[in-house]
């Protein structure tokens, strides 16, 4: 099991835990990874990853109420695009979402726990990130 202490979860580790994994305190998810989590399902290759998906969705949503994203978090997003930007990265493509859900992380003043680092390279300065991996 991961160690999680206070902070924001960003999608990747929440697919890592099982349906059945408890919230730890002081964590928080984000309204879009909800809609990632809320999605999966139907793309899923077969019945059997579909119901393992809705499994993790409604234990999820049973145990979160996730952090909208709302103007502090469109501000903070400011922020994320500029710092991405200085390492000539482009915010935009399929780490999009990411981005958005590290705004999330800055407006409310949380660390962001992932198991995709990568993926945030560049943002150290403005944003702490704790690997998972």
């Amino acid at each position: 099991m991961l160690e999680l202490g206070e902070g924001l979860l960003d999608t990747s580790v929440l697919v890592s835990l099982t349906a059945k994994a408890s919230r730890a305190d002081g964590t928080a998810i984000s309204t879009l990874s909800l809609a990632e989590l809320a999605a999966g399902p139907h793309v899923a290759g077969n019945a059997d990853e579909r119901s393992r998906r809705e499994d993790r969705l409604r234990a999820i949503e049973a145990s979160y109420a996730p952090l909208p994203f709302d103007a502090a978090c469109a501000r903070a997003y400011a922020r994320i695009y500029s710092a991405m930007a200085v390492t000539g990265r482009k915010a935009r493509g399929r780490h999009a979402v990411d981005l958005l859900i590290a705004a999330t992380a800055m407006a409310n003043d949380l660390p962001l726990y992932t198991l995709n680092p990568d993926d945030l390279r560049g943002l150290e300065g403005v944003l702490r990130i704790v690997d998972c991996s």
